[in-house]
């Protein structure tokens, strides 16, 4: 965690030095505004990790003499066979279909997308997968 860290405190001063740059030259309040934000979460999350790093043992990013395999681990339980995200994804994108079309598309895009999103958190409680 201290190289990400670091990475961002250094990604932080040079989003800071371009966000100066650019006020200055451009005299353009918005993207300026946009890049001193940009800095203020650049700067949160280096700190962050930084203040972690220091809390928490070392991982294998911060040992230089670490193979890619000291890192290795289960990286979480994914369904193989779920149709669920497609349903959502279906109905996302009618929603922000409807954004451009017409509000009324949006009462057929949230029914798909309550009727994904159930499936999706039910899953595994009923048929085949229940066991697992």
């Amino acid at each position: 965690m201290k190289i990400q860290g670091r990475m961002f405190i250094w990604l932080s001063v040079f989003i800071l030095v371009m966000a100066i740059v650019y006020g200055v030259w451009s005299k353009e309040p918005a993207g300026t505004t946009a890049l001193f934000l940009g800095f203020g979460l650049a700067i949160m999350i280096g700190f962050y990790l930084g203040f972690t790093a220091r809390r928490v043992d070392a991982g294998a990013q911060d040992n230089k003499e670490a193979d890619v395999a000291d890192d290795a681990g289960e990286v979480g339980f994914f369904s193989p066979h779920s149709w669920q995200p497609l349903a959502l994804g279906f109905g996302g994108a009618l929603a922000f279909l409807s954004v451009a079309i017409g509000w009324w598309l949006l009462y057929f895009s949230v029914p798909v997308i309550m009727i994904g999103l159930y499936g999706w958190v039910f899953e595994y409680y009923r048929g085949e997968n229940r066991t697992q």
